[in-house]
């Protein structure tokens, strides 16, 4: 097996591990309350405030190309993948890679916009994911002159295609965009060919875990997780449920997980690698029987490996390396 590098790490925390950094602690509970909201939990509940009309830009503005607000942590990254990061005015609470975005404006939670704190910004335009909302809001925006484009998210990497296209097209870099997508996919092709030739008759079965300050849930059908345990080429030990569900004895025992594959915020939400494996759970699992002798558990930065932006292929590459 080959030594896996930088972000992609075995989990071997302590119990007494560090909590997470309060920008993790921002992205779990983003992650946390897409779940929940897929799950059909409302998102919001009030009225958005009205909008305001837009300044004119300056000149300078002007010549620095179309303002843009950007929701969705994939989205942000691609607009520093294109050298667009002088133009992005405002961005969402799970926009936190590369470190830079962090310092931006932040306009909110993703279900949860303002129009009137978004509008504040002056933005020219606005991309976002189909789940951004509500949907008020989305209207009062239009309304106030910005161009707005939301990305079908269906966890392939035609999304991720979307995505650099149209923030090509909302900063004006059409063609930088398409240099940029040439790359990717170049890249993309050459990862998922690796996956294919180094597949093995018997793929191990893979458990997601999203474990943040409630109970631990496991990832189905239609979600962000399967789709990338898909691509490193291993299988999700749950099936027949679309979705999250709590993770329960019964269901541990009947998927039979090899590998379990938590974010590294999760991990650390819960108070380490120590601390997880005491879950009772676990114990009726192949994986926890090999915890002292093999990589049984895995993680990754949440945003790196459920965003899917342009690190996308660089998050398959090393997940496949961990299987094979």
């Amino acid at each position: 097996m080959k030594p896996v590098k930088m972000s992609l790490t075995p989990a071997k925390a302590p119990a007494n591990a560090s909590p997470a950094s309060a920008p993790r602690r921002r992205w779990l509970a983003a992650l946390a309350g897409s779940v929940l909201a897929a799950a059909g939990k409302p998102s919001w509940s009030q009225p958005a405030p009205a909008a305001r009309p837009r300044p004119f830009s300056s000149g300078a503005e002007r010549a620095r190309g179309p303002r843009l607000v950007t929701v969705g942590g994939g989205i942000t990254e691609v607009v520093y993948a294109l050298g667009a990061q002088r133009q992005l005015v405002g961005t969402d609470t799970t926009s936190l890679f590369p470190d830079a975005a962090q310092a931006t404006p932040k306009v909110g939670y993703m279900r949860q916009l303002s129009a009137e704190g978004l509008l504040a910004l002056r933005p020219d335009a606005l991309v976002a994911g189909t789940d951004a909302g509500p949907p008020v809001v989305l209207d009062q925006i239009r309304s106030a002159g910005v161009q707005v484009e939301l990305i079908e998210s269906d966890h392939s990497w035609d999304e991720v295609r979307r995505k650099v296209a149209a923030v090509g097209r909302a900063t004006g870099r059409e063609a930088d965009a398409r240099a940029l997508q040439q790359q990717l996919d170049a890249r993309w092709e050459t990862v998922t060919a690796r996956v294919r030739q180094g597949r093995c008759a018997h793929p191990p079965k893979v458990l997601f875990v999203l474990s943040h300050t409630g109970s631990p849930l496991v990832s189905g059908e239609g979600t962000a997780a399967h789709a990338v345990i898909g691509f490193m080429g291993a299988r999700n030990a749950m099936g027949g449920f679309k979705g999250y569900r709590p993770m329960t004895a019964e269901a541990m025992a009947a998927a039979a997980p090899d590998l379990i594959l938590m974010t590294t915020q999760g991990l650390e939400a819960v108070g380490g690698a120590q601390q997880f494996w005491q879950r009772p759970e676990l114990a009726l699992t192949p994986a926890y029987r090999q915890r002292q002798g093999a990589r049984s558990l895995l993680h990754m930065d949440a945003l790196e490996l459920l965003g899917f932006g342009p690190r996308l292929p660089g998050v398959v590459e090393k997940l496949h390396q961990w299987v094979v």
